[in-house]
């Protein structure tokens, strides 16, 4: 089903009262006291209904639900329907046949929260209808308007600044330690963790319980000699080499006297 053919119900009042009105003698509005207000002419239940825009005001039989008039409602306040100036009971209004034909009769409610309910019905829809409308010219502007181009032209580009990155990129890129603790000031030759011993620098060797030295008098006779056995050896790794092996013996250097 269509909105349009949809009828919503907006309030239904079980007791309300319809008077023959004078016509109106001057333009300052009706008066409820000018009515037979004793002499109601059809007592019924009031219904008032919307489908789209438009409201209906209709009267119908308690019993059968039998339509007895309707008033459709394009706007109001408007001339569908006028309060009077005497009272906020009763309403004039404007009702149709359907065949162009129309006609003012009165209404009037027992209750005065009744007539309430009946002016804030009337006035909900409208209001919600003005919304509709407002909606309505904002859409119709907004697809009439240039649509804007966010698109990337041929050979345009866009920079970002990642300055979070390099922090990240640097810390990422310092050295982890081995775990080992470095050597002590003035020890060089550290290669892969491990202290090396400089070349030329003599290497410590286990303490060994020996007999006392004997004095070598030989080292006396040839100061010549001394000279000579204090020059390093042109191979920087033999007297490494020579420390490491097991054997004590020496070969016999010139210069010095053998015993």
């Amino acid at each position: 089903m269509a909105d349009a053919d949809y009828e919503s119900i907006l309030c239904v009042k079980p007791e309300v009262h319809v008077y023959r009105i004078p016509p109106r003698a001057t333009n300052r509005g009706y008066r409820a006291a000018d009515w037979k207000l004793d002499e109601p002419a059809w007592s019924g239940r009031l219904k008032i209904t919307a489908k789209a825009k438009i409201a209906y005001i209709k009267m119908e039989d308690k019993n059968t639900g039998e339509l007895f008039a309707q008033a459709p409602v394009e706007q109001y306040p408007g001339a569908a329907v006028e309060a009077v100036t005497d009272s906020s009971r009763y309403f004039v209004l404007k009702i149709e046949d359907g065949s162009g034909r129309h006609a003012f009769i009165g209404l009037g409610f027992a209750d005065r929260g009744d007539s309430f309910d009946f002016n804030v019905a009337l006035q909900d829809h409208f209001k919600w209808v003005k919304q509709e409308g407002e909606l309505a010219k904002q859409e119709a502007n907004q697809s009439s308007a240039p649509k804007l181009d966010l698109s990337f032209k041929e050979g345009q580009t866009i920079k970002i600044s990642l300055g979070n990155i390099k922090k990240k990129d640097a810390a990422k890129s310092r050295p982890v330690g081995s775990g080992l603790l470095p050597p002590p000031p003035g020890v060089t030759g550290v290669k892969g963790g491990a202290i090396l011993p400089t070349v030329g620098m003599p290497t410590s060797a286990p303490p060994t319980t020996s007999a006392p030295a004997q004095p070598n008098t030989g080292l006396l006779l040839d100061f010549g000699g001394q000279s000579a056995a204090s020059q390093p050896s042109q191979d920087l790794w033999g007297d490494f080499t020579a420390a490491g092996s097991g054997t004590t013996q020496e070969p016999v250097k010139s210069g010095w006297v053998q015993f």
